[in-house]
C-alpha cells in the first residue's frame, strides 16, 4: 500500500469513528433534543480549536461476545483546546457507542486528559452521557471509575475541574461528577441518581420518574448536588463559558482581570435608602450587590438551592471576587443546614484558586427546630465557622444590618480572619436581637411594673439604641470603619488593593479535619 493509499485509510477511518454508532444512532440522539460528543465539543469550545487525542484506541474485551463488536473511538472523544483563548481539555462521552458505557479503555483515556490538565494546570470539562459501567468488562470497569475517582481527587484545588452531565449518569458514574467542583445539569435531558426508578421499585416499592428522582431540578433545588440548570445544551455552553471567565487556570495563577469600564469610585446614593426603616422588613441583598459590583453583574452559583444564601462571583474594578451574602428575603437570612453547607463549599474553592472572598451579611441567627437540630446544624453550621477560619484569601465582611449571637462569627466576622470589617451605620451587631435580650437582662423590672408591657417595649427600645448598632463593636475594635452605604463601592475597592499583597503563613499540617 503507498502513501496515498495509506492516507485514504486514515481518513476513511477517522470518518468512521467521527460517525460513532453510525448516521441512526446520531440521528436517534438529536431526536431527544441531544448533540452527539464531538457536536457539543465543538458548540463549546472556541471555534476550530480542538485538538483530538487517543482517537483510535480500542476495547480490549473479549467477554459476552464483545470481540466482534466494534466501538468507534471507545465510546468517548478526548482532548484539548481553547475557551476565550485559553486552553481546557475535555471529554465528551457518546451516547451513540455502545450507550456512552465506560469500559477500562473508556477510563484510560479520561484519565489521560486529567493527568494532562494537571501537569499543564489547565481546568478540565467533562461531558457525561453514559448508561453507567461495561456490564461486560466487569471488574475493568469499575477498576475504570476508581483510577478517576483517584485522579479526581488530586486535582481537587490545583485546576477547576466542571462536569456537565447531558443524559443519564447512574452509579458509579455519578461519584466523578460529584468530587469535581461544579456539577451543570440540562432541564429534561440530563438525570443523575445512585439507584434508577425500576430498581427503587423493586426494593422499597416507590414508584418515581426518571426526572423526578433525579432531574436537573430536582439535584439544583432539593438535592444541592448540581450548581446550575440550564435550559437546553446552548444555554449551559454558555454558563460554562461565564463561569470560566471568572476562573484562574490553576492554583497558582489568580483570577483574570478585565476591563469593565465601571468607575471604581462611582457612589450609588440609592443605597443610602435601600434599607427599611423597620429592622424586621424584608429586602433583596441582590439590589446591594448589583450596585456595587462592576456594571451590576452578579453570576449566581447554586441559584436555586438555599436561596437563603447567595453565591457567586463579580468583579469589582476589574477584579474577580467570590461572593457569599445572606438573603433577607427568604426565611429572613437565616442560616440553615444547606445553606452552611453551600457557603462552606464556595468559600474552600475561592480559597483554593486565589479568588478574594466579601460577604454582605444581614442574620438573625440559625434556624431553629427540631429537623434543623436533628439534622445536624451543629456540624454543618460547623463547616461554615471552618471555612472562613481555613481560608488565607483576602476577606472582607460588609454588615448591612443584622449580625446576632453565633451567627454574626460564622458570617467571617475579625475573630474568623476577616481583613477588614465595614459596617453601615444601620447594622446591628449584637448577642442577639433587642426583643429577645430584653426579656432576658430586664425580665424582673418588666414583670413587676404595672404596665409590663409598656415596660418591655420601653426596655427593648433601650437595649435597641445602646446595643443594635455598630458602634460597640466598632469601639471594641470589631469593625474598622463605618461608612455610608453609597461609599461600599469605592471602599471595598481601596480594600482589596490594599490586600492584593496579602500573605498569611499557616502551621504545617498534613490536612485539617473539617466536620463533614
Amino acid at each position: 500500500m503507498g502513501t496515498r493509499e495509506k492516507i485514504a485509510d486514515l481518513q476513511a477511518r477517522s470518518t468512521k469513528i467521527e460517525l460513532g454508532g453510525g448516521q441512526k444512532a446520531i440521528e436517534k440522539q438529536h431526536n431527544a433534543g441531544k448533540h452527539t460528543a464531538r457536536e457539543r465539543i465543538a458548540k463549546l469550545l472556541d471555534s476550530g480549536s480542538f485538538t483530538e487525542l487517543d482517537k483510535h484506541v480500542i476495547h480490549h474485551c473479549t467477554n459476552f461476545g464483545m470481540a466482534e463488536k466494534e466501538a468507534p473511538g471507545e465510546g468517548i472523544a478526548t482532548g484539548y483546546g481553547t475557551i476565550n483563548g485559553r486552553l481546557v481539555y475535555v471529554y465528551a462521552q457518546d451516547f451513540t457507542v455502545l450507550g456512552g458505557s465506560l469500559g477500562e479503555m473508556h477510563a484510560a483515556k479520561i484519565c489521560k486528559v486529567l493527568d494532562l490538565a494537571v501537569k499543564m494546570g489547565a481546568p478540565v470539562i467533562g461531558l457525561n452521557d453514559s448508561g453507567g459501567a461495561r456490564i461486560q468488562e466487569a471488574v475493568n470497569a469499575l477498576s475504570g471509575f476508581g483510577k478517576i475517582f483517584y485522579r479526581n481527587t488530586l486535582a481537587s484545588g490545583v485546576i477547576p475541574q466542571l462536569s456537565v452531565i447531558m443524559g443519564p449518569c447512574a452509579g458509579g458514574a455519578v461519584y466523578s461528577p460529584a468530587l469535581t467542583d461544579y456539577v451543570f445539569m440540562v432541564k429534561n435531558i440530563s438525570q443523575m441518581f445512585i439507584t434508577g426508578p425500576q430498581v427503587i421499585k423493586a426494593v422499597t416499592g416507590e414508584e418515581v420518574s426518571a426526572e423526578e428522582l433525579g432531574g436537573a431540578m430536582t439535584h439544583n433545588r432539593i438535592s444541592g448536588v448540581a450548581h446550575f440548570a440550564a435550559e437546553d445544551e446552548e444555554d449551559c455552553f454558555g454558563q460554562i463559558r461565564k463561569l470560566l471567565s471568572f476562573l484562574p487556570a490553576n492554583n497558582l495563577e489568580n483570577p483574570p482581570v478585565a476591563e469593565t469600564g465601571d468607575d471604581p469610585g462611582r457612589m450609588d446614593e440609592s443605597l443610602n435608602d435601600l434599607l427599611p426603616d423597620n429592622p424586621n422588613m424584608a429586602y433583596n441583598m441582590l439590589d446591594v450587590i448589583t450596585r456595587v459590583v462592576d456594571n451590576g453583574e452578579f453570576f449566581q452559583t447554586m441559584p436555586h438551592y438555599a436561596m437563603n444564601i447567595l453565591t457567586g462571583y463579580a468583579r469589582v474594578n476589574g477584579r474577580v471576587i467570590g461572593i457569599i451574602a445572606n438573603q433577607p428575603k427568604v426565611m429572613a437570612g437565616c442560616l440553615d443546614i444547606n445553606a452552611s453547607d453551600k457557603a462552606a463549599r464556595h468559600i474552600r474553592f475561592c480559597d483554593a484558586f486565589n479568588i478574594p472572598i466579601v460577604n454582605f451579611v444581614d442574620v438573625p441567627g440559625y434556624l431553629p427546630g427540631m429537623n434543623q437540630e436533628y439534622g445536624g446544624i451543629i456540624r454543618h453550621g460547623a463547616k461554615l465557622l471552618y471555612a472562613y477560619s481555613e481560608a488565607t484569601v483576602p476577606k472582607i465582611t460588609i454588615v448591612t444590618r443584622k449580625a446576632y449571637g453565633g451567627s454574626y462569627l460564622a458570617m467571617c466576622s475579625c475573630d474568623l480572619g476577616a481583613d477588614q470589617v465595614i459596617a453601615w451605620p444601620t447594622a446591628e451587631i449584637a448577642v442577639m436581637g433587642a426583643e429577645g435580650a430584653a426579656n432576658i437582662i430586664f425580665r424582673k423590672e418588666i414583670e413587676s411594673a404595672d404596665d409590663s408591657v409598656g415596660k418591655r417595649a420601653e426596655k427593648i427600645a433601650e437595649y435597641r439604641e445602646r446595643f443594635a448598632t455598630p458602634y460597640v463593636a466598632a469601639e471594641n475594635g470589631f469593625v474598622d470603619m463605618v461608612i455610608e452605604p453609597q461609599e461600599t463601592r469605592p471602599r471595598l475597592v481601596n480594600a482589596l488593593e490594599m490586600l492584593a499583597t496579602k500573605r498569611e503563613i499557616r502551621p504545617a499540617k498534613k490536612h485539617g479535619n473539617i466536620p463533614l
